[in-house]
This record gives structure tokens, C-alpha cells and sequence, in this order.
């Protein structure tokens, strides 16, 4: 899938929200279940240091810099499959939006917890309970959500002070 523009800066956009949305979700859900904001935000380390990651309550260059990047990399790539899944709808409802960023969250949750090898999980189902990894796809699919209303927005407001004149 080749992003072009405008495509690209809308999944940037969506993506930086649902990425964002997702962390803060995980960050305050982490305190909540696992002790520390920081263990599920670490725990897509795991990828690179191993099951020892899993678990680190304490921030890091290695596991909170490299969960937080991989965290963000998987919300851009999310981002690009709803934006497909937009298509070339020119102003869709918010209510079509929603329906297609609770979608592709759906596809993402099947993928990260079915579909993949356990090395490739996002990891941090090991600290968070059920209703936390529910609570935090919901952050996220409210994040493609917001970011797409966002793009929207921005495409409906003239930019041209000139043509308001």
C-alpha cells in the first residue's frame, strides 16, 4: 500500500491520536491494575529484550522509549488501514466514522491477540486485566475517531484569509 498525499498526513494525524489516546488509556489503566503507569507502556519491548520487559515498572531508554515507539509505529500502521477503510468517501458521517474505526480496532485486537506469534504481541495484556484492554481499544478506536473528525474539520474550514475577504 503505497500513502500519498493527502493520505499520509491524515494517517499521521489519526494515528498520532489513537496512539496518544491508547497510551494515556494504558498509562492510567497501568497504575490501576499492574502498580505502575509505565509497565504496560514498557511492555512492547518485549519484542526486542525478551518476557523481562514485560514487567519493568520503571522508565528506560530501552523499554519505555522502545515500547512507546513501537506502540506508536503499530498506531500509524492501524491509522493507514482505517484510512483505506475510509477510502474516498469525501465527507463521511460521524456515525459511518465511528462504525469504521470500531472496525479496524476490532481487526487490530483480533490480530494482536489471536493472529500474531505471542513474541509479537503488544504485551501488555500481561499486565492489564480484561475490562482494562477493553477500556484501552476504546481509547484507541476514540482516537482514529477524533483524528479523522479532526481532518474533517480542518478540510471544511477555509485556509485562504484572502477568499474570506
Amino acid at each position: 500500500m503505497r500513502l500519498s498525499y493527502p493520505t499520509l498526513p491524515r494517517v499521521l494525524l489519526t494515528g498520532a491520536c489513537a496512539g496518544l489516546l491508547s497510551a494515556l488509556a494504558l498509562g492510567r489503566r497501568g497504575r490501576q491494575d499492574a502498580g505502575s503507569a509505565l509497565v504496560p507502556l514498557n511492555a512492547p519491548s518485549h519484542w526486542l529484550y525478551g518476557a523481562k520487559a514485560l514487567h519493568q515498572p520503571r522508565p528506560s531508554w530501552r523499554h519505555t522509549a522502545t515500547g512507546l515507539l513501537i506502540h506508536q509505529a503499530s498506531s500509524m500502521m492501524w491509522a493507514a488501514l482505517f484510512d483505506r477503510v475510509l477510502g474516498s468517501t469525501p465527507t463521511p458521517s460521524t456515525a459511518s466514522l465511528a462504525r469504521k474505526a470500531a472496525l479496524v480496532t476490532g481487526v487490530a485486537a483480533f490480530v494482536d491477540f489471536k493472529a500474531v506469534p505471542e513474541r509479537l504481541t503488544p504485551g501488555f495484556e500481561h499486565g492489564l486485566s480484561r475490562k482494562s484492554l477493553v477500556l484501552t481499544y476504546g481509547a484507541f478506536a476514540g482516537g482514529l475517531l477524533l483524528g479523522a473528525m479532526l481532518w474533517r474539520g480542518a478540510q471544511e474550514k477555509p485556509t485562504d484569509v484572502l477568499a474570506q475577504a
